[in-house]
């Protein structure tokens, strides 16, 4: 079973602060739905663990991420393999970014799964409405993580 979903959202940050943002798993792991843990293997591999549960399907997923481009500032491209209760995924998710007129950020982002074995039968229709979901949770976490004002320390304020 395979899932594409795209869209856009606009910051007030400028590329660079969105950029590294995006770049690190350690600052954006932790607005994944249903998130658990995030374990950073070297400078572009990281380990991202997080619950899930589909209909009677429940477990803990664990995600093998790699930073495969990173063209500051104005591109990150991840590309993820883990293991789901039932089955195994593949992950694919990309950010461009654009200036917005008013000095802000235009982030495109592309996310793209692939959900093999017997989780996609078990789970019957309900997989793909709840892949958008976590997908929209996520792009409305990085939006409103990425709209507030920066901190020295992380790129976000402690409350994001």
């Amino acid at each position: 079973m395979k899932f594409k979903m795209r869209g856009e959202f606009q910051v007030l940050r400028v590329r660079e602060e969105v950029f590294d943002f995006l770049s690190d798993p350690a600052k954006f792991a932790p607005l994944l739905p249903d998130f658990e843990s995030v374990r950073a293997v070297d400078d572009t591999h990281a380990v991202v663990s997080l619950r899930v549960g589909v209909a009677h399907i429940r477990g803990s997923a664990t995600v093998r991420l790699e930073r495969k481009e990173a063209e500051r500032p104005q591109r990150a491209v991840y590309e993820g393999a883990g293991d789901v209760p039932g089955g195994t995924a593949l992950l694919t998710a990309s950010f461009e970014l654009d200036n917005a007129v008013d000095g802000g950020t235009i982030v495109h982002w592309i996310g793209e799964a692939q959900i093999a074995g017997r989780l996609p039968s078990l789970a019957g229709g309900l997989l793909e409405p709840m892949a958008k979901k976590n997908v929209q949770k996520l792009i409305d976490s990085l939006h409103a993580a990425l709209s507030q004002q920066p901190s020295s320390s992380d790129g976000v304020n402690e409350n994001g």
